[in-house]
């Protein structure tokens, strides 16, 4: 059985699938390697990429490709610099650690951690749930204008306005975190 079957299993959610503990996961546990294609395209998105950084994505393979967000996650993906025997730089790999206890039958999640231009809606239902599928440092840049800044910015929003038109330009995000699709 391949290492990452070993805790983990892929069940149906409410939008699709995800990725549940077969056994309870002991906190800062390594549950698997996030195996998959390595793209390199700054222009690549899919509704399961990992970014890399630079141009680099890694399109995951299952099990780990049905990870799901959480606004309080369970775990989080790990990236190791990896060498060949030679000493030359090999590419990097990612793993899955446990972040907290997480029992039997649980879902494993992440946070996806986007950028306020590639944010969407939140569905995680957890109690501490951003509401957008973005980084917590993002969330700042969805916030809604007061009513007093949209009476002082006037009927075009241009002063005091925090509406913006989301940039078209590729969004920086952390090294292996989930890409939005396009």
């Amino acid at each position: 059985m391949p290492v990452t079957q070993t805790w983990v299993r892929v069940g149906k959610v409410v939008f699709g699938r995800g990725v549940f503990a077969r056994t309870a996961i002991p906190p800062e546990t390594i549950v698997g390697q996030v195996e998959g294609r390595v793209i390199n395209d700054a222009e690549y998105a899919s509704a399961y990429c990992i970014d890399l950084g630079s141009s680099y994505s890694l399109e995951p393979r299952a099990p780990f490709r049905y990870l799901n967000h959480s606004c309080t996650p369970n775990c989080q993906l790990v990236m190791t610099e990896v060498e060949h025997e030679d000493g030359t730089p090999a590419p990097a790999e990612i793993h899955l650690e446990a972040l907290t206890h997480i029992p039997e039958g649980a879902e494993l999640t992440i946070d996806y951690a986007w950028s306020a231009d590639g944010a969407i809606p939140c569905l995680c239902g957890s109690e501490r749930c951003r509401g957008w599928v973005v980084a917590e440092e993002e969330l700042i840049k969805l916030r809604k204008p007061s009513r007093s800044a949209t009476r002082k910015a006037g009927p075009t929003g241009a002063v005091g306005s925090t509406r913006k038109a989301p940039s078209k330009s590729r969004a920086k995000t952390p090294p292996a975190t989930p890409r939005k699709p396009k």
